[in-house]
């Protein structure tokens, strides 16, 4: 088991390996009496195999809320506070998360809403929730005008990745996972991309050393970004590449898209904007759209659309008033931010991803 410190004011450990969700008792405080935990439909044996597993040393509740996005509604966060305050929780008491990303978002949006902060422990079941959702500290809600738009920065005290829960995955759910990867090699770290491109198969075949080495390494830029910059005040910023134009995507959607595709149109388009304004080279766009689609990721979003994002753009958290702003590359690891473009060199970046 590899063990990976998010620091700042109050640090934790993300658990890496193999058959460590045994493990979740013994990340709990001493004090912690009672247990929410909180779950997909999908993961209800799984569910009850860890309430019986803990229930020896803990009182253990069960909340099942939608699978996906459906999750991330205030009414399910208002479910799970009646559940809380029906069974007398205590700030010494703790919530589990244990499903995908959107699992993970509303289980830290309630424990850091519940008597202002209860202890949480993430159990993230996708490779989206391992690599990226469930570390950070980030919890929210969807509202109706957009993604994420409600939330709080509120960290775990511990986030346990069992690579072997990732067996049963649906593989396109696990392959929209590598978009969060693919994302953490072109901000800063090479070593990911090129284990990607040794051998496609091999590197998202979940059972293998060089997934779990590409699982670590995700994890490690996200840990280093988020212990300098928890509250996304600055470099922090440059985890949401992609992400401008992919929350867009999913909310044109309904949330019927997968994050991880959206996000993969998102840096193409990314890439063809700093393409455009003279910041980066024809051959690092290339590689985006090369590795991408060799992962079976999507790079194009139907045309037609463009006013949609646009108006959905501009709420994007990283905008500064009617100021539109985008992470993109100078290179390859040289992140940085591109504010105001010009809406004509946006459309014409647009252009390149719209098919």
């Amino acid at each position: 088991m590899t063990a990976i410190t998010v620091s700042g004011s109050q640090p934790y450990d993300v658990h890496i390996g193999r058959g460590i969700i045994a493990d979740v008792g013994a990340r709990l405080g001493n004090s912690v009496r009672k247990v929410l935990l909180i779950h997909q439909p999908s993961l209800s044996n799984l569910a009850s195999a860890m309430r019986e597993q803990l229930s020896g040393e803990f009182e253990v509740l069960l909340a099942e809320i939608p699978d996906g996005e459906a999750a991330k509604r205030i009414e399910v966060a208002a479910f799970c506070w009646q559940i809380l305050g029906t069974a007398d929780f205590t700030r010494s008491d703790a919530i589990i998360g244990f499903g995908g990303g959107a699992a993970t978002d509303l289980a830290g949006f309630v424990a850091s809403t519940w008597l202002r902060g209860v202890q949480s422990i993430l159990v993230p079941t996708t490779v989206l929730g391992m690599v990226d959702a469930a570390i950070g500290g980030k919890t929210g809600v969807n509202t109706s005008e957009g993604k994420n738009l409600v939330g709080t920065f509120f960290a775990p005290s511990a986030v346990i990745a069992d690579l072997d829960i990732l067996a049963g995955l649906d593989r396109a759910e696990t392959l929209s996972g590598f978009a969060e990867i693919v994302k953490c090699g072109f901000i800063a770290d090479p070593e990911i991309l090129d284990i990607l491109e040794r051998d496609l198969g091999v590197a998202t075949d979940t059972a293998t050393t060089e997934f779990q080495n590409l699982v670590e390494l995700s994890v490690g830029v996200k840990a280093r970004v988020v212990g300098e910059d928890f509250r996304e005040t600055g470099m922090r910023e440059i985890l949401n590449y992609g992400h401008t134009l992919g929350h867009a995507i999913e909310y044109a959607e309904r949330f019927r898209w997968r994050h991880g595709d959206a996000v993969a149109v998102g840096m193409v388009f990314a890439a063809e904007l700093a393409r455009l304004a003279g910041r980066l080279g024809d051959d690092v766009v290339a590689r985006h759209r090369a590795l991408l689609t060799g992962i079976g990721l999507p790079i194009t979003y139907p045309v037609g659309r463009w006013n949609t994002l646009m108006s959905v753009m501009k709420r994007d958290k990283k905008a500064r008033g009617e100021l539109l702003r985008f992470v993109i590359l100078d290179d390859v690891a040289r992140p940085t931010i591109l504010p105001g473009p010009d809406e004509s060199l946006l459309f014409a970046a647009w252009q390149e991803v719209g098919g």
